[in-house]
């Protein structure tokens, strides 16, 4: 844990988070990255918010994340993130930024672009963290696999193998990070909900109120992870020096699409049917997607660090969330 008495740390969900602790005193910028905005102002954290809007274009629910002061940075930009990291000075950085409209990245004309966010503005970060000694937290996905097998992938294996193009624009930022950097933690996260932005909860929330019925893929195995128990696990861990790879998504077992939804709409008492299909059957999206998106997380618990809760008490949790905050 902590021993220093000055300990500052930079974030990002597109752009940047800082962070300084003198004794019990946490201070931070940070962008509309909610989920460890608010996180860090429930362990007495005081923020300032950043991201490429000229204001805070965040959840506006009440939480603390929303009070806090905001500034504007891109990431892309290398002599912005010299300028403000080199004023923030931190000793460590949480860098959620990315592009992860999957499809999109499929499209030509969004390469460069989806590369100049996942990639360049990754290497802006790492080459500043290492001018200042400072550690990085990278936020990375499943996606750096084929997605072949059944057996979990560890956090610790190498045989990558992209299928599109964002997985491959991951795995490069990966690669910037380990390549640069001693002090640095890389986290896997895959099927992603939370408050902030479209996710599969809300999708299946929205169009399970319209439709009897809905055809959803049985033979893509995974977990989810909820950003709001996610956000626990890094505030932790970027106080630690268990540096390495981690695997990061809620407990409970490996579950379809198909399952997920099914649960979903138990719990939100919906009687909309879940049909069962394969992939093939229900057409090839633009990005291919893996099948076999099971990540081991046992690092976690080896490392000091404790898991996730279960994906059903996660769903459970966030539809309330949900109706708290309409």
């Amino acid at each position: 844990m902590l021993s220093a008495t000055c300990y500052r740390l930079l974030a990002t969900d597109y752009p940047l988070i800082k962070i300084i602790l003198r004794s019990e005193r946490l201070e931070s910028i940070c962008n509309r990255c909610q989920w460890p905005m608010n996180e860090l102002a429930g362990r007495h954290i005081e923020a300032v918010g950043c991201g490429t809007s000229p204001v805070y274009k965040g959840i506006r629910n009440g939480s603390p994340v929303e009070k806090m002061p905001y500034i504007q940075l891109d990431i892309t930009k290398k002599d912005q993130v010299n300028e403000a990291m080199e004023k923030v000075h931190p000793d460590a950085v949480i860098h959620c930024a990315a592009w992860t409209a999957v499809d999109a990245a499929e499209e030509p004309e969004n390469i460069a672009k989806v590369r100049a966010v996942n990639v360049d503005g990754t290497r802006f970060i790492a080459e500043v963290c290492k001018k200042l000694g400072a550690k990085m937290l990278y936020i990375s996905t499943d996606y750096v696999f084929n997605g072949k097998g059944t057996t979990p992938w560890d956090p610790d294996c190498k045989e990558y193998d992209p299928l599109n193009v964002y997985g491959q624009s991951k795995l490069d930022g990966e690669f910037t990070v380990s390549s640069l950097l001693d002090k640095y933690f890389i986290v896997r996260i895959a099927w992603v909900f939370g408050l902030n932005g479209n996710n599969f909860v809300k999708t299946m929330l929205k169009v399970g109120k319209t439709h009897k019925e809905l055809r959803v893929v049985n033979d893509q195995i995974g977990a989810p992870t909820y950003t709001f128990d996610l956000a626990c696990l890094l505030v932790d861990m970027i106080q630690t020096d268990n540096y390495g790879y981690y695997h990061a998504t809620n407990e409970g077992g490996y579950i379809s699409w198909n399952e997920f939804a099914k649960e979903i709409f138990r719990q939100a008492s919906y009687s909309t049917k879940v049909i069962p299909v394969t992939t093939e059957e229900y057409g090839m999206s633009k990005a291919r997607r893996p099948f076999n998106s099971r990540l081991e997380t046992k690092k976690l618990q080896d490392s000091g660090f404790n898991r996730l809760p279960s994906w059903k008490s996660a769903i459970s949790r966030y539809i309330h969330e949900l109706h708290r905050n309409t």
